[in-house]
């Protein structure tokens, strides 16, 4: 997958980069595999906003990607399709005992008719899905579950990959793209490779609107605003009028730990890094 940049034919196009949709091989997606999707806007179920900057955007459906599936499973991929609601490209399997299509995420250097396996008993080739205690330490792997049988949850994002590090006793020790290093016990699953589109990363949106067009409305500083909307705005001039920077509702923003106490804390073996000072204002 490469990306693709366009005649500098308007102000939008000259910074305008794209994907290259060359590994798409239909864009006619499975009926029986879309769910509508409700544009909710940042609003809960009382119509308050409680995610800002969010509304419009393109009308799309859902894909029912299938997260969990048995050992045993035996498929063959058919399409390699796009989805407007994931950054990673997905693939159409049918399976072989039933006839039945699933989806599943698309991991790089996957092509039609490939045959996808599940279980401790499949080899170690990319999208094959195997339990973390059949997995050769070192090995790059994508949509690990956290806990056996609940699912894959970590490293789906298009070009992401955990690696896994050790195995200690019942669990193995799991480095994720944030360099945090994890334990999962060794019954959960993870699917072999790197998930595919690595060139997501490096598109260039170009102009505004492409950015309305997923649905992310233009964000106003808060030092542009009027004292009575911000913690940060007021004031004569471009002076600091504040001394830490605060949300709209006086948190402190920088330093302060929002992430809950959860009972996942317990298996992490090596925090990620701290994210480096953003820009203020």
């Amino acid at each position: 997958m490469a990306v693709k940049t366009l005649k500098p034919t308007t102000p939008g196009r000259r910074g305008f980069t794209t994907q290259d949709f060359d590994q798409i091989t239909t864009d006619k997606p499975v009926k029986s595999l879309l769910r509508p999707r409700h544009q909710r806007a940042g609003r809960n179920n009382r119509g308050v906003i409680t995610v800002r900057r969010r509304g419009g955007g393109a009308k799309r459906h859902h894909r029912v990607i299938s997260w969990k599936l048995p050992d045993g499973f035996e498929a063959t991929v058919r399409e390699i399709e796009y989805d407007p609601g994931r950054s990673a490209r997905i693939a159409r399997i049918e399976e072989k005992s039933s006839g039945r299509y699933h989806y599943i995420l698309a991991p790089k250097g996957i092509a039609q008719g490939a045959t996808i396996k599940v279980g401790p008993d499949a080899p170690i080739a990319a999208g094959n899905r195997l339990p973390l205690a059949a997995i050769p330490a070192g090995t790059l792997i994508h949509a690990v579950e956290m806990e056996p049988g609940r699912g894959a949850q970590l490293a789906r994002a298009a070009g992401q990959s955990a690696r896994l590090a050790a195995k200690d006793g019942d669990y193995a020790q799991v480095r994720l793209p944030s360099n945090e290093i994890r334990l999962v016990k060794l019954e959960a699953k993870a699917s072999i490779g790197v998930v595919g589109n690595e060139q997501h990363q490096n598109i260039k949106l170009g102009k505004a609107g492409r950015r309305r067009w997923q649905g992310r409305r233009p964000k106003v500083r808060g030092v542009a605003m009027n004292a009575a909307d911000h913690p940060h705005g007021g004031g004569e001039a471009k002076g600091k009028n504040y001394k830490y920077p605060m949300t709209p509702w006086g948190q402190n923003t920088l330093g302060l730990k929002t992430r809950p106490r959860r009972k996942s804390n317990a298996m992490i073996v090596r925090r990620r890094p701290p994210p480096r000072s953003r820009r203020r204002g």
